[in-house]
């Protein structure tokens, strides 16, 4: 019998094991220690089979560990993060088994000399971005190339399809008719193969420009999601003796009957695993599980269950601690159970451990394909060649541990290009003075050669990281940079593909990072250009939210009129074609911008003035359909109004992920973009000088764009305001008619308001001709319920902190009704002040002829007074109200600006909303938690008060969300020690975030667009904006 309980808690610091006896598990080398030397004795030949199906030779001692030989693979390989990787055989069973690590290698393998040992992946990650280097990555794809050829990791032919269209494309590179019909001949990729191939062609014509990395990571980006991924199951019974089988993941304990999960067991909810002779047990936490506190399965043998319950203590250790937990002390008489316990880094250690060492660039060679990749690391040290009867470690070293990062510097691992899947030997003992004047000679012609060739190759981009090499020969890298269709790295990207595809969701070090940025060309005009990009990048996929997957969502329901569904889309459709080619151009210019070093690439492109100004000037034919997106605002709320069918489909997809804004705001995307181009080209003019190349093709396209944003200006602010009443309609619970001629939306927030009950809050919503109060509903919609509203026309308004003893108190008196409210704070009560008397001055200008009172909807009743109301009886009221309006029955987003205004006790004016429709941005950003260690990198969209993250800006949908009102925006105080450029930091109460921009006008940019977010502007502003708005 033997169980082991279950921690969450780290057992041990890092600091503590430094100063105890040296430990011999799973890569538990700390920085700075040195591995165990090689035990002496006889050696004996052990074949291993890699990934790549190559096998290799390595001779180790007698009584050498099972670590010992893994070590000598990772070393072979120059691979770090090893940990992931372990070694397995087929015993005298005929069964896989792990390679016990701790063991002598002798004593786990009857005849060792006639094994094949297999290096494959033990522990799969629950996101492939947490693997630090393209090595672990291509090792990663090869190991899912394998499931999934063998038949272990299932998937509908879809995924099937496109995993395999993956791997092809990193082996034989673009698609080409003759070479992808010979390869798929000679290789199998899926089961039933044949029957895929047509599929597997059409998916691969579509990764034009693929590098290798990227391909990597776009399968494991697929791979991971598919429920077998990182399966391997062990048959079991349950009680009732139903033949089902176990595995193990990162996230607990999987249960399969066939391919199918049936059920799962998440390590927060089990308390011990344990196991007696063929029975393996789960116990959970009494507050987990009411129903039953242990399960038992039968399996078929006690070595077979011994093995699962070493891989689950195994997993959970890995996954789950922080740090390796600390053995326990043998007893002294006897024991009791099994002595086996996790020893190795978790894979928390294995991150630390791999950011804080420095990296160089480092080759390896592909098998099956012609492309080799680079490994950006820090240092520009030499490469060194490995040899093919040793490693390079060190003059003379006997040392077999993992390498380490400083190890790494100056030793390149390059798999010959004409080597055969023959045996490639490997010796651990210490090396004779020959051998090492051989390796010390090799070292130095690779160092030769290197030179020679970065004095003809050219500079390449700073994501150079990502390049596919031409393993032949320099020429092929010339020919491509010539080519006016291609970016100097080789690849023709799609619109929504570029060079930072990989660098996504990786967690860098600092080094790295600094290194990247100062490849970066310094020019500020660079950066405004590349502004153009990412701003583009996420202005497309906001209009594939209208065509894309707006239209199937309608062609799915066919709810629409046909009439209107041609208006709309006649007019997006075009208009997403144009941006796509336009966001091309502009990507393939920053491409040549960034390797203008290049010698051989001829002519000036330090410049964007020429691309702005030649799209621009094409933009004005499109000018038609930008007039036409008023008539489809009104004529799509008519249809709304008029069909419950159509409102159902646009409240429901709404609700989708791929719709993060309310669906009105994205049919104004065209008309905002203008604004966008605009402002973008004026902060161009004004960095250039008169004589500068650009400044010519700059000032004419921003005549450009001014001139349509003049003529289309008017239409956009009635548009604004039309699309915001159209918005509150939806968020109000008793009114009919909010939308009537000539009313103006001026702001929302949330005040006090004094009754015989007290100070209770209330969402006050201001327009030109009345001002209505209301009270956040009950309902699951959290809808907000009118309560009163008063007329502007008569309108006094007074400070009365004095006389009600209230801070921030003002008394407004209607002609009718009288209220006392109080803000949160005096500017926010200077803020109504100045607006409400800015409305009751307009009201007195119309004599009253706006004030229509808001009539309730059918079912509402007659609004009551607040104080005569009480909170139980708003609560029925609100359960009982009318459920004609589809709203009242949807779910709605919480981080709308309403609900956060309702929540930070705070305003928003029409006025903040136009600055946030002219100050959208995107890009990518570090992030770092206040507590947290290292920074992440995500690409950040900014709009409508907040910010949104995703992984990529490949991503359809936000991973989360940030709204920012509230929020203070600053540089970080020397108290939180971060000694970094170009950071700012936002913080909301006990709330801290930090970011880190790659230059000083991104992070200038950054911090003007947020700040616009979170200080509201003044009523001036707006009346400057509608009256003098200088084109």
């Amino acid at each position: 019998m033997a169980d082991i309980e279950l921690t969450h808690q780290p057992l041990q610091s890092p600091g503590a094991r430094l100063g105890g006896p040296e430990t011999t598990g799973i890569s538990t080398l700390e920085p700075g220690l040195k591995p165990p030397n090689s035990p002496s004795g006889k050696l004996i030949p052990i074949k291993v089979q890699m990934l790549d199906d190559t096998q290799e030779v390595h001779e180790v001692p007698l009584k050498a560990s099972g670590k010992h030989l893994l070590d000598l693979i990772c070393h072979s390989l120059n691979l770090i993060e090893s940990d992931y990787f372990a070694l397995e055989f087929m015993d005298h069973h005929k069964v896989m088994v792990w390679l016990d690590l701790l063991k002598p290698i002798v004593k786990q393998v009857r005849r060792p000399r006639h094994i094949v040992m297999r290096f494959v992946v033990k522990f799969f990650p629950p996101d492939h971005s947490q693997l630090q280097e393209e090595l672990t990555r291509y090792l990663f794809a090869l190991q899912i190339k394998q499931d999934l050829a063998s038949g272990r990791m299932t998937c509908n032919d879809t995924s099937a399809a496109l995993l395999a269209s993956h791997i092809i494309q990193s082996e034989i590179g673009d698609f080409d008719e003759a070479v992808f019909s010979e390869h798929l001949s000679k290789h199998k990729y899926v089961p039933q193969q044949e029957a895929l191939e047509e599929k597997i062609k059409e998916l691969h014509r579509g990764h034009v420009g693929q590098t290798p990395a990227t391909s990597d990571y776009q399968l494991l980006e697929i791979a991971r999601k598919l429920e077998m991924y990182g399966i391997r199951q062990h048959r079991a019974k349950d009680r009732e003796g139903t033949k089902i089988n176990l595995s193990v993941s990162h996230t607990g304990i999987i249960v399969f009957q066939g391919n199918n999960k049936i059920n799962s067991f998440n390590w927060a909810k089990v308390r011990k695993l344990s196991f007696k002779r063929k029975r393996f047990l789960i116990k959970f936490r009494p507050e987990m599980n009411s129903c039953q506190d242990t399960l038992e399965f039968t399996m078929a043998s006690r070595d077979s269950c011994k093995a699962f319950w070493k891989i689950c203590v195994e997993y959970h250790a890995f996954f789950r601690l922080f740090e390796e937990p600390k053995p326990k002390p043998k007893p002294i008489l006897f024991t009791r159970g099994s002595s086996f316990r996790f020893s190795g880094r978790t894979q928390k250690q294995l991150l630390d451990y791999v950011k804080e060492g420095g990296y160089k660039k480092t080759q390896f060679e592909r098998k099956h394909s012609k492309m080799r990749s680079i490994r950006s690391l820090p240092d520009h040290q030499s490469l060194g060649l490995k040899q093919n009867d040793g490693f390079p470690f060190g003059k003379g070293s006997p040392s077999t541990g993992p390498p380490t990062p400083n190890e790494r510097k100056g030793v390149a691992v390059t798999r010959p290009t004409g080597e055969k899947p023959a045996e490639r030997k490997s010796r651990s003992p210490s090396r004779s003075p020959k051998q090492d004047g051989q390796e010390e000679a090799a070292r130095e012609q690779a160092r030769g050669q290197r030179e020679q060739h970065n004095a003809v190759s050219p500079a390449y981009s700073p994501h150079a990281s990502d390049l596919s090499l031409n393993s032949q020969a320099g020429p092929g890298l010339l020919n491509l940079s010539l080519s006016p269709s291609l970016s100097p790295d080789g690849k023709s990207h799609s619109p929504l593909i570029t060079p930072l595809l990989t660098e996504a969701t990786c967690v860098k070090t600092d080094d790295e990072e600094e290194m990247r940025r100062k490849r970066f060309p310094a020019d500020k005009a660079y950066f405004i250009a590349k502004e153009v990009s990412t701003t583009e990048r996420t202005y497309l996929k906001d209009l594939e939210v209208i065509t894309m997957s707006f239209q199937s969502a309608l062609a799915r329901d066919d709810v629409m009129p046909e009439q209107l569904k041609n208006l709309m889309f006649s007019n997006f459709d075009p208009l997403y074609k144009f941006h796509t080619g336009f966001l091309r151009e502009v990507e393939q210019r920053l491409a040549l911008w960034e390797g203008r070093s290049n010698a051989h690439i001829k002519g000036d492109y330090q410049r964007i003035g020429d691309v702005m100004l030649k799209n621009l000037h094409s933009m004005k034919q499109l000018t038609v359909h930008l007039q036409k997106h008023s008539e489809i605002l009104v004529e799509l709320e008519k249809a709304i109004r008029n069909s419950r069918r159509l409102e159902v489909t646009c409240r429901e997809f709404e609700q989708q992920k791929v719709c993060y804004l309310p669906l009105n705001v994205f049919l104004l995307r065209p008309l905002h973009r203008l604004m966008h181009y605009k402002q973008i080209l004026e902060r161009l003019c004004k960095h250039y000088p008169p004589s500068h190349a650009d400044f010519r093709d700059s000032r004419a396209a921003l005549a450009e764009v001014a001139e349509m944003a003049a003529q289309l200006h008017g239409a956009m602010i009635k548009m604004e305001n039309f699309q915001k009443l159209v918005e509150l309609k939806r968020d109000l619970i008793g009114i009919d008619n909010l939308m009537v001629p000539g009313r103006e939306f001026i702001r929302l927030g949330c005040l006090s308001k004094l009754s015989a009950k007290g100070l209770q809050q209330r969402m006050f919503f201001l327009f030109n001709d009345i001002l209505v109060y209301t009270s956040r509903g009950l309902t699951a919609s959290n809808q907000f319920k009118v309560h009163g509203q008063v007329p502007l026309y008569g309108m006094r308004i007074e400070e009365s902190e004095e006389e009600w003893s209230v801070p921030h108190c003002f008394t407004l008196n209607g002609q009718h009704q009288t209220i006392i409210v109080a803000a949160s704070a005096r500017v926010e009560m200077d803020k109504w002040i100045e607006d409400l008397q800015m409305a009751v001055d307009l009201s007195q200008q119309c004599n009253g002829l706006n004030s229509e009172l808001l009539t309730p909807s059918p079912g509402e009743g007659t609004n009551k007074s607040t104080d005569e109301t009480s909170v139980e009886q708003e609560s029925e009221d609100d359960l009982s109200a009318s459920r004609t309006s589809l709203e009242r029955q949807s779910a709605h987003r919480g981080n709308t600006t309403m609900h956060v205004c309702w929540h930070r006790n705070t305003s928003v004016s029409m006025v903040d909303y136009s600055i946030a429709v002219e100050n959208q941005l995107s890009g990518n950003l570090l992030r770092k938690f206040k507590n947290s260690n290292g920074w992440q990198k995500l690409w950040v969209v900014f709009t409508n008060f907040c910010l949104f993250f995703y992984k990529s800006h490949q991503d359809s949908h936000p991973l989360a969300s940030l709204p920012l009102l509230g929020y203070s925006v600053t540089t970080p105080a020397e108290s939180d020690s971060i000694h970094k450029d170009f950071v700012f930091k936002l913080q909301f109460k006990s709330h801290v975030y930090f970011f880190r921009a790659e230059s000083e006008y991104t992070f200038e940019r950054w911090m003007e667009v947020i700040r616009s977010a979170t200080s509201s502007a003044t009523r001036t502003r707006l009346l400057s904006r509608k009256e003098s708005h200088a084109y």
